[in-house]
């Protein structure tokens, strides 16, 4: 993540324009991918109009910039896998919990979102609950940053909604510093304690992204592609992310859609 204190006014302007402006290019992707799923689509059709759409829209694929392959535009994760679902050919179901999760590369910057939902109209209590409460506990860390705020207290205030919505806390995952790197420093944990870690300035961007499960939070990753990562208890996963800038008396969240 850019030092901000080493940092010129016009470069960090630059780099505030330029991710939000990408920020909005990616909320608004999302909120279209999230109209367009429908049962019996697959993985890869989805990733085929995923890539289409982003460079429709004039940013560019984050994915092939990796230095270890991914193959895709977008990590799909269904039913028991987490996060880094490689995209398959297999159809999705009714009912099947699916997380998407996107970079998108714009103007020499880096954004990231994620959300969860349910294919078509017949979701579990259970899952939609999970779905829920991931998400507040995601608003809830978003809550705690302002200049000052330590690292450690946005993870704190994660994993006590997660916690209380009786979920798995995943642990081994966590969100992260962005802007000309994908995935930076600091480490954004879900969960933590107060007063500890990096204290966040203004122009800090960061990503704060709760993973959750239903059942025990421990995870492997798929053997046959080397991305997907899933539950080892077979229990659902979910995920949600937002890119947040830290502004000077709190925070600008830059992938909401119009």
């Amino acid at each position: 993540m850019l030092n901000v204190n080493n940092t010129t006014p016009e470069e960090l302007q630059q780099k505030i324009t330029a991710m939000r402006e990408g920020g909005k290019i990616l909320g608004n992707l999302l909120k279209d991918l999230k109209k367009h799923v429908k049962p019996g689509m697959t993985g890869k059709e989805i990733d085929a109009w995923v890539r289409k759409e982003i460079v429709r829209r004039g940013a560019g694929v984050a994915y092939d910039m990796l230095d270890d392959d991914f193959p895709g535009a977008i990590c799909i994760s269904i039913n028991d896998e987490l996060v880094h679902g490689a995209p398959k050919d297999e159809p999705l179901e009714e009912g099947d919990k699916v997380s998407f999760d996107l970079d998108i590369y714009y103007k020499g910057f880096f954004t990231d979102s994620a959300f969860t939902m349910v294919v078509g109209e017949k979701a579990s209590p259970a899952v939609k609950n999970m779905i829920k409460v991931t998400e507040s506990s995601m608003w809830e860390g978003i809550e705690q940053v302002k200049p000052g705020v330590h690292i450690g207290d946005i993870g704190y205030a994660v994993e006590k909604v997660l916690r209380k919505g009786h979920l798995g806390v995943i642990e081994n995952y966590v969100g992260h510093g962005i802007d000309r790197k994908m995935h930076d420093s600091p480490e954004v944990a879900n969960y933590g304690r107060k007063g500890h870690g990096y204290k966040l300035v203004e122009g800090d961007t960061i990503c704060i992204e709760p993973m959750s499960c239903l059942g025990k939070p421990a995870n492997y990753v798929e053997k046959g592609d080397n991305w997907t990562v899933k539950m080892k208890d077979g229990s659902i996963g979910c995920h949600c992310e937002h890119t947040v800038l830290v502004t000077k008396d709190g925070y600008e969240i830059l992938t909401l859609p119009d």
